[in-house]
């Protein structure tokens, strides 16, 4: 058994790898030597599905799309050199939101490392460079070590803060022999609970708290029924962000969704005797994205966090448990439920929500009210799509407008690293991921740019991805930032090509729609077995839902 066939062997095995998302290169043709029968859909053979995008950033952003509405890792094939450098983007975006992705790349022969001898592919501390992107970067230099350092991987993404994690193989290692493993048993990992102390003393906060906030990120949203029990129980007003939309269900009576940002929800934040936040950075993309560090908690601060270090950032915690947020939200849902007796607290919980919500008035407000009937339709024509956004307005708008039914459902490139050209491949990783649930890509002119060659990658797969472009002739939120801060505008009022032809040329199904009937009957007649793109002219929808 050579190292590459030990490489298929314990991915599909061991680790439950069923898709993998890369392009053939010389360096890593010995990879491929596993994977017969991996085209398409014909994956049989190996029982590992080949995705071959157009480019290994658009492999990256795949990975993280199906990481995020699995809960598996994504697994990349990368080339030396290029292949790294070009995957580096959406490596970093994986590693802003702590999606769980494995890149596997080749590396120039051993006795080649570090020389600088002109090799093809040639990376200078290719390691080093990927290490800024990664939770781990290593080095195989013993092929016998591969399910060692395999384990390690799996141990991030199962007992630590997930990340992208990158392992590179020598090209002489690939065919080199390896030893039959003593053991290919997957590590099984407890996931760390909270410190009962620490618990018990969170939950006497929690309980004789008068004005409770809770902020459940990310980290959560493998609990959604502890979650929801937890909040009830409490009788909180609940911050889900962005990576937590669809936590509480949809339209939860408790639920501010992800608008830390406005006036209404900072003052309830303000005015919080005790806040639990469990899971969430407490970043700048999820609490201010208005940039003017303006959200305050005046109150104790709760934090649960499985990685010590961030607790110690953006927030001074009063009480900080180091813990796995599941485990926590199932140990503080069962004590509230012990301490209660199964009563539900009420402290004006759900009105505070509401008014909080009311005062907003999100669909009322001029930024959002064009996009109101835009999410009307989608919810009404694709019930429980997943939505995947790059950034771009429509996406910048459903962070605050849209309300899911689980979690899961909805993520995007707007928070965290903030890329371009996010929304597309992550939404056929979706597809790939969730086959049985319609995906929609919330895409604009600019950003789609970036990677529009993977529409040939979804024909090729076909994928059934509605790609919706919202077509508004240039880079808009630049714009308008150019326009406040007195600036001549420059670079942002792009030339954009014609999107209905550029779809049939990679024979993909396309329209253009102006208005919200026209979209309805543009995803009616979407096609089962393949993308069809939705062009929308921003200025003729805005003139028609005005």
């Amino acid at each position: 058994m050579t190292c590459a066939e030990l490489l298929i062997r314990l991915l599909r095995d061991t680790y439950d790898v069923d898709t993998v998302f890369g392009i053939p290169g010389v360096h890593t043709i010995e990879l491929y030597r596993g994977l017969e029968g991996g085209n398409g859909h014909d994956h049989q053979g190996s029982g590992i599905r080949h995705v071959t995008p157009r480019h290994e950033q658009g492999a990256g952003f795949m990975a993280d799309g199906y990481a995020r509405t699995t809960g598996k890792p994504g697994v990349c094939f990368i080339i030396t050199g290029p292949g790294m450098t070009n995957i580096a983007t959406a490596m970093g975006q994986a590693l802003a939101d702590s999606v769980p992705m494995l890149v596997i790349s080749s590396v120039n022969r051993r006795d080649t490392l570090g020389r600088g001898q002109g090799r093809l592919h040639e990376l200078p501390g290719q390691r080093e460079l990927m290490a800024g992107v990664s939770r781990f970067s290593h080095t195989l230099l013993d092929p016998n070590g591969l399910g060692e350092v395999l384990a390690r991987a799996f141990a991030v993404f199962d007992g630590a803060r997930p990340g992208p994690v990158h392992i590179e193989i020598p090209i002489d290692l690939f065919d080199a022999p390896v030893s039959e493993p003593v053991s290919t048993r997957r590590t099984a990992l407890a996931k760390a609970a909270p410190a009962p102390a620490a618990l018990e003393q969170a939950l006497d906060w929690l309980v004789d708290a008068k004005r409770p906030l809770v902020l459940l990120g990310g980290g959560c949203v493998d609990a959604p029924d502890a979650a929801r029990r937890l909040v009830e129980n409490l009788d909180a007003p609940t911050v889900t962000t962005i990576n937590a939309k669809g936590l509480l269900g949809r339209d939860h009576p408790l639920d501010l969704g992800a608008n830390a940002s406005l006036p209404a929800v900072r003052e309830l934040a303000h005015e919080a005797d005790v806040v639990l936040a469990i899971g969430t950075e407490l970043g700048e993309t999820d609490y201010d994205v208005v940039f003017d560090d303006s959200f305050t908690l005046d109150g104790r601060l709760i934090r649960i966090d499985l990685d010590p270090e961030q607790l110690a950032r953006n927030q001074h915690a009063d009480l900080a448990l180091v813990a796995d947020a599941a485990s926590s939200l199932e140990a503080l849902a069962a004590g509230c439920d012990q301490r209660l007796g199964g009563e539900q607290l009420s402290r004006d919980g759900r009105k505070r929500t509401h008014d909080a919500l009311s005062a907003l008035a999100l669909a009322d407000d001029p930024a959002f009210r064009p996009y109101v009937p835009l999410f009307d339709t989608l919810h009404e024509s694709l019930p429980g799509a997943i939505l995947v956004g790059d950034s771009c307005a429509t996406t910048y708008a459903a962070n605050h407008l849209v309300s899911q039914d689980a979690p899961r459902r909805f993520f995007n490139a707007s928070t965290g690293y903030g890329t371009l050209g996010y929304g597309l491949p992550a939404a056929m990783g979706a597809s790939l991921g969730q086959p049985d649930l319609p995906v929609v890509a919330l895409v604009g002119d600019g950003g789609v740019m970036f990677t529009l060659t993977e529409l040939a990658c979804a024909v090729e797969e076909r994928l059934p991805v509605i790609v919706l472009l919202w077509h508004n002739q240039g880079y808009e939120e630049i714009r308008r930032f150019m326009d406040n801060a007195g600036v001549t505008r420059l670079g942002v009022d792009i030339q954009a090509p014609d999107f209905q032809t550029l779809a049939a040329g990679f024979g993909c199904a396309a329209t253009r729609v102006g208005n919200p009937a026209g979209l309805a009957r543009a995803i009616a007649h979407r096609p089962e077995d393949g993308p069809m793109l939705i062009e929308i002219d921003a200025t003729a929808w805005n003139a028609a839902v005005a």
